[in-house]
């Protein structure tokens, strides 16, 4: 199979849906000969901030000389933007290769593997054949029964938890936190993030419980500021930092702040063009006050007109009181995704929520051209789907969409 053909198989597998538990990942996994990576291995779950501390991880450890492997999830526009080897994605004809093992291993299984198994099934693969020694891996949902949470692991890292897929995780806080806490493994490391009260309680008894030392990271005015705008990045720059001292792989301190501000995270605060139209992937009501916080530090005193779009399954009732503290008009755009929310069941929930103008666009192409044509700041924010169509549309690149 050539790429696309490749590609085409893969992304048909979402049909089997997302199917929590780790058996049938532990035997994909073993069958490819992807179980045991000779690495030392980095598992990070959280509701925000997950992906920026990933990329700050990865990037010291490359200061520090190991060879990395980075798993991430979503993809904005390339499948490829998940699997990287020291920075770089895996290469079209690799993946091709990869998808067609692991569709001839699975071929005839009673129970399918999942989309998300294979991706990291063949992330796994891509690492131990470039022999990279240091693999950072992202849940992509929860924790507890998240496909990641099949390896094992030397450290555990919690990035900020707050509510998000309530329908698998659990309506509390507390809920949520049980299932991400569940990626600590008995008697190894973990740092988590400053956490809710709620969270941290649950975050302390699960570590106590697995006798796993628990460290919380602390920003600092020593804290290196990194590449990343908001003052959530210098957070997730303290959490990155205490991981790797944890694990005795701190690189020198010129070398810390050279590989911090080279970090580049793709929709966080993500400026294109000038005048800037500015991405972020604020999908909750935490990341929409992140989000707000950073635009008020980057853009004082100014509104911006808000391209919009958000998932039919998120809490965005929680989230538009939050967006109009920044928002000065609000253009509602299509997406490729089935789950977006449509513009006219948008309206109808904001018309009862803002004051500003909202505005009705039949095209994505035309939503970014009146609100880059607005004499306010162009932002676009609410759904990673919204801002992979944006960049497939701005770089004339065909997307596949996903919804895991």
């Amino acid at each position: 199979m050539n790429a696309s053909a490749a590609l085409d198989w893969l992304f048909s597998t979402q049909f089997f849906g997302i199917k929590l538990g780790l058996e049938n990942t532990r035997k994909l996994l073993t069958a490819a000969g992807a179980d045991r990576p000779d690495a030392t291995v980095v598992h990070v779950a959280g509701t925000n901030g997950k992906g920026s501390t990933c990329a700050m991880i990865e990037a010291l450890a490359r200061a520090k000389g190991y060879k990395t492997g980075l798993f991430t999830s979503p993809h904005l526009v390339e499948f490829a933007e998940r699997i990287r080897v020291n920075g770089e994605m895996i290469p079209r004809d690799t993946l091709a290769a990869e998808i067609s093992f692991m569709k001839n291993l699975a071929e005839g299984w009673e129970q399918p593997p999942t989309f998300f198994e294979l991706a990291l099934a063949v992330a796994l693969r891509h690492f131990i054949s470039n022999g990279a020694d240091f693999i950072i891996l992202e849940t992509g949902l929860g924790g507890r029964l998240d496909a990641t949470n099949a390896l094992r692991k030397d450290i555990s890292v919690l990035a900020p938890i707050g509510l998000d897929h309530q329908q698998y995780l659990g309506n509390t806080l507390a809920e949520i936190a049980g299932e991400k806490a569940a990626i600590i493994a008995p008697g190894k490391p973990v740092v988590t993030a400053v956490q809710e009260p709620e969270a941290m309680s649950v975050i302390e008894w699960t570590a106590r419980e697995r006798l796993s030392p628990l460290t919380v990271a602390r920003a600092n005015s020593g804290t290196p500021r990194p590449s990343l705008p908001g003052p959530h990045q210098i957070e997730n720059a303290a959490l990155a930092l205490e991981t790797m001292k944890q694990l005795n792989a701190l690189p020198e301190s010129a070398l810390i702040e050279r590989a911090l501000k080279s970090v580049q995270w793709p929709g966080r605060f993500e400026r294109i063009g000038t005048p800037p139209l500015v991405l972020d992937g604020a999908h909750n009501e935490h990341a929409a006050r992140v989000l707000t916080a950073t635009w008020n530090e980057e853009f004082p005193g100014q509104k911006a007109a808000l391209v919009f779009a958000a998932a039919a399954d998120k809490q965005i009732r929680d989230m538009i009181p939050v967006f109009r503290e920044i928002a000065g008009e609000w253009h509602l755009v299509p997406c490729s995704s089935p789950r977006i929310m449509p513009a006219e069941d948008m309206v109808a929930l904001l018309k009862n929520l803002v004051s500003e103008p909202v505005f009705i666009h039949s095209s994505l192409s035309e939503g970014l051209r009146k609100a880059v044509e607005s004499p306010l700041p162009a932002l676009a924010a609410g759904s990673l789907f919204l801002l992979g169509d944006l960049k497939a549309l701005l770089h004339r690149t065909e997307k596949r969409t996903t919804s895991q």
